[in-house]
């Protein structure tokens, strides 16, 4: 079965990983880059990493990041005159090096990250949703634009969120692979990520939208549990942005897009929501250990 899935984040990362335990699935990963930004002088692309660490693997205890990584560089560099707020372990910025030492030599995104991907020895395909950069911003009221990592890291996710943009987005074409990859699918499937931060990136570069919308099958995974994520704004930055709470929100997000949106047995009583012809389906949807997210795939893909 081929599936080309959606994914930004550690909960779409953690959906990869069940997917690609199956054996009969080929996996393409449509991977958010919204979130990518220049570092300590080097490209960091937080999505991507947390996907390749995460089937390696090597994520970190808080699903992002290496396990056990060392912050000697991030010692040091606290000591110069220089804000330090994103921290980046050492091995991890080894990565961000690769990536920035490839892209100046005229490397694309994508061929950046298919040779991440070797690797870390994946067998699924990782794909940047465009070479091109693009950068989400969230607008605060009272304050004005923000750049993604200054609010969400920075700021830690806590200020209101009352719109949403993503800069260079009109000039940003598909990596290659990535509309073939969704219309080859059998399957697309939009991970449990937060809907406006994560998915909404990857909808907004030319063609995508479209091709998931003419996509064989749509399944979205919710990122909700009792209405609320485990951890993350989604829920705060759904409501900012005017969509109804809980699942009707998620439906509500993808418009046109969806023919199933599996939500956790939290939300089970949800199943009565009228919610047009998307058909929901309750499934244990807590996949933080790599066998419960297996379980979920292989029941989401009806094995």
């Amino acid at each position: 079965m081929k599936v080309a899935a959606l994914s930004g984040g550690v909960g779409g990362a953690r959906m990869l990983r069940g997917l690609t335990a199956l054996d009969d699935v080929e996996l393409t990963a449509i991977v958010n880059v919204g979130d990518d930004d220049l570092i300590y002088g080097v490209h960091v692309s937080p999505d991507i990493d947390t996907v390749i660490y995460t089937l390696a693997g090597l994520e970190g205890a808080a699903g992002w990041g290496l396990a056990d990584d060392s912050n000697a560089v991030m010692s040091v560099l606290e000591k110069f005159p220089i804000d330090t707020w994103f921290r980046i372990g050492d091995r991890d910025l080894a990565t961000s090096l690769f990536r920035q030492a490839r892209l100046h030599a005229g490397w694309t995104l994508s061929q950046v990250t298919t040779a991440q991907s070797a690797v870390f020895g994946l067998r699924a395909s990782i794909l940047p949703v465009t070479d091109e950069p693009i950068r989400t911003e969230v607008h605060v009221p009272g304050e004005g634009w923000l750049p993604f990592q200054s609010y969400f890291v920075d700021r830690q996710h806590r200020p209101p969120v009352d719109d949403i943009r993503f800069s260079g987005v009109e000039s940003a074409a598909p990596a290659p692979g990535v509309i073939a990859a969704i219309q080859d699918a059998d399957v697309v499937v939009i991970g449990p990520s937060n809907p406006p931060l994560s998915i909404w990136p990857i909808l907004a570069v030319e063609g995508v939208a479209d091709a998931v919308g003419s996509a064989k099958r749509v399944v979205g995974v919710s990122p909700l549990f009792g209405g609320r994520p485990l951890k993350g704004p989604a829920d705060n930055v759904m409501q900012g942005l005017g969509l109804p709470a809980g699942t009707a929100g998620i439906v509500a997000a993808y418009p046109g897009l969806l023919d199933e949106l599996v939500i956790d047995t939290m939300d089970e009583s949800d199943v009565e929501l009228d919610v047009g012809e998307v058909q929901l389906r309750v499934l244990p949807t807590r996949i933080s250990d790599g066998a419960a997210a297996t379980d979920l795939a292989a029941k989401l893909l009806g094995r």
